[in-house]
């Protein structure tokens, strides 16, 4: 039987000002390990540490833009926009602009 998600599960964030995570599928929200699907909204100036994730990222950029940075270089990813970040790379997301953008994390694999 097909599981309907009726609401996200509002997750806290890490960084230098509030991002809002709403969770629609994934651990927290629906006991699901393998996927995450979540819809973020971040202020202007928000940064987070570097990091080298465990999961490949896939994030559209829904409103605003997103400066990903990455070992040997950056790109900006604008409205309309996806980026992928493989499982291990190193990135991070300085002078970000997105106030909307949809992430969906493959944990396994």
């Amino acid at each position: 039987m097909p599981q309907l998600i009726e609401k996200p599960t509002r997750i806290e964030s890490v960084g230098n000002k509030p991002k809002q995570i709403d969770e629609y599928i994934g651990h927290v929200n629906s006991q699901t390990d393998a996927i995450s699907v979540a819809q973020m909204r971040s202020p202007s100036g928000w940064m987070e540490p570097g990091q080298r994730p465990e999961f490949d990222e896939f994030t559209l950029v829904l409103k605003g833009k997103l400066c990903v940075e990455f070992e040997g270089g950056q790109l900006e990813v604008n409205v309309g926009q996806a980026v992928i970040a493989r499982k291990g790379e190193w990135l991070t997301t300085p002078r970000t602009q997105v106030t909307g953008i949809l992430s969906i994390y493959y944990t396994t694999g």
